[in-house]
């Protein structure tokens, strides 16, 4: 088995694993599995849940793809005539209640003709309801992850985030950020090692990080006007996902499953025209704070 294998075997692994831990924790809801091919080569497993317990929707999907680059890609990586290799896992959830987050990582590997390679991913957190708490918990969990590693993986990669994770034309990040990461190419087999182990250590950290906000607010019951608040803010998520997001446009260039690649929309989601924000409101303070540089830790 060649180290792409691993990679997509391990990737594999791990969807499963995260589907059978937020199975157990939503308590209700199964997850549906869905195999799909891309006729220019690969394919992936699909997985999904709606309407559970927890989740309005859900999605955990792996990806194992490969083939001529396309030719926009050629354009960006200035390359002509090779082939590539990707896999990885992403996911994003909706929950009914609009205290707890929307969640969403990705963890991926790219390959090339010539033996270029490169890992990417990330993981971002978007509440409703920003607390400064909950966004200290979660960016502590991710700077524990990045020092074993590297010092200086976290700021960076939270910089990154902060930049990446950006709603342009709004002026204001999607939520409170998290760590990101892309082509972070090897230069010997041993930095490929230590960077494999480090995706592996950040994809195997969801369950338990996502667990701390299901299970603390699964139960906390909120009003009309914060379910429609929540719509609001998932309509923030749409756009940055539909204009920014280069693993959506990733996905429709090289012919992936439509169905798979847009996972990341919510069911439900709203856009009001000049909805009255209150001063001193919770969702005054969560707008405040929709801005790139807070030092969480």
């Amino acid at each position: 088995m060649d180290f792409k294998e691993e990679v997509s075997l391990w990737f594999g692994e791990l969807q499963f694993k995260i589907c059978q831990d937020i199975k157990d924790i939503d308590g209700q809801g199964e997850f549906i599995f869905e195999n799909w091919n891309r006729p220019e080569g690969g394919g992936g497993k699909s997985s999904h849940i709606q309407n559970s317990s927890l989740f309005e929707k859900a999605g955990i999907n792996y990806s194992a793809v490969h083939g001529p680059l396309p030719k926009s890609l050629e354009l960006a990586f200035h390359m002509k005539d090779v082939q590539f290799y990707a896999t990885g896992v992403s996911i994003v959830m909706h929950p009914h209640n609009p205290w707890i987050p929307i969640i969403h990582m990705n963890v991926r590997y790219f390959e090339m003709d010539g033996g270029r390679s490169w890992f990417g991913g990330g993981i971002d957190l978007t509440p409703h309801f920003i607390m400064e708490e909950d966004a200290q918990y979660f960016h502590q969990e991710l700077k524990t992850i990045c020092d074993e590693f590297n010092k200086d993986y976290y700021p960076r990669f939270k910089k990154w985030a902060d930049d990446y994770f950006f709603i342009a034309h709004r002026n204001e990040t999607r939520g409170i950020g998290g760590i990101f990461f892309d082509r972070l190419e090897p230069q010997s087999i041993h930095e490929r090692d230590i960077l494999y182990q480090f995706v592996k250590k950040l994809g195997s950290s969801f369950p338990k990080i996502y667990a701390y906000f299901l299970k603390k607010y699964r139960n906390l019951e909120f009003s009309e006007s914060e379910k429609n608040w929540q719509y609001q803010r998932r309509g923030r998520y749409v756009e940055f996902n539909l204009v920014y997001d280069a693993g959506t446009k990733f996905g429709l260039e090289t012919q992936g499953r439509i169905e798979s690649i847009l996972m990341s929309l919510p069911p439900m989601a709203s856009w009001k025209i000049d909805q009255p924000i209150l001063p001193e409101s919770k969702e005054a303070h969560t707008l405040s704070l929709l801005k790139k540089g807070i030092d969480w830790v």
